[in-house]
């Protein structure tokens, strides 16, 4: 019988919370009103694989009482899997273009900026190759003419970045990165979209890791403070 929280896994959660558990850990344990995926005595690890907002009430709490990890995924490469309506049958297999990086998480810690503040949290950022499964529903996404994404699944990891600190965030930044600069400044240091360059520089203000430096032009800019180094 599925225990707790089981019974609507999907995939990729699954295989990472196999990763990380180790001989004596607790898996999907009550504490404190939440149940977490991985209990030890030391660390209690939280698997997230999107939506990071849904957890952050979650995180603050069991944050207060116990060391917490977060352990966020990021496809550094990506084959798709177009299966047939039995969601079964592969209809096709490629590689994605695009490659991850680690700046990445920051689409997701823009909900928690404020946690690494807490002495007990802590970030795992896993890059991984993942295989995306997509089946055809002709009245869903437009954008990908009705194919959408039905679950992902773990083919390895690559790497993994531990980040305990407000000063480990930010050792993201490029030191090459010429100081002040613009958000666009840093999306092409980083190799990133602007949008997301944004959400990195928003926090690490919220840390206190950067602080504004006037404008050039019509656009801000921004310098590192002491608390990056």
């Amino acid at each position: 019988m599925p225990t707790i929280g089981t019974l609507n896994e999907n995939p990729l959660h699954a295989a990472l919370k196999e990763r990380y558990a180790r001989p004596g850990d607790g898996v999907e344990v009550k504490l404190h009103g939440y149940v977490v995926d991985i209990a030890r005595d030391d660390l209690w690890i939280e698997i997230q694989t999107s939506g990071v907002w849904h957890i952050k009430r979650k995180l603050a709490v069991l944050a207060d009482a116990h060391p917490v990890r977060l352990v966020l995924p990021v496809a550094f490469e990506k084959w798709i899997v177009r299966v047939g309506p039995d969601g079964e049958s592969v209809l096709g297999r490629r590689k994605s273009p695009q490659r991850g990086a680690v700046t990445a998480v920051f689409r997701e810690l823009v909900s928690i900026p404020h946690l690494f503040a807490h002495p007990n949290f802590s970030l795992a950022v896993l890059l991984i190759q993942e295989e995306e499964v997509r089946c055809h529903d002709a009245g869903h996404n437009r954008r990908r003419k009705g194919w959408g994404t039905v679950e992902r699944r773990l083919i390895g990891v690559v790497d993994e970045r531990l980040f305990e600190t407000p000063a480990d965030l930010a050792a993201l930044l490029p030191a090459a990165l010429a100081e002040p600069f613009t958000a666009a400044q840093l999306a092409a240091a980083i190799g990133q979209p602007v949008w997301l360059a944004h959400k990195m520089i928003y926090c690490l203000r919220a840390l206190g890791a950067l602080a504004p430096a006037g404008k050039s032009g019509r656009a801000a800019t921004y310098v590192r403070t002491d608390a990056a180094s």
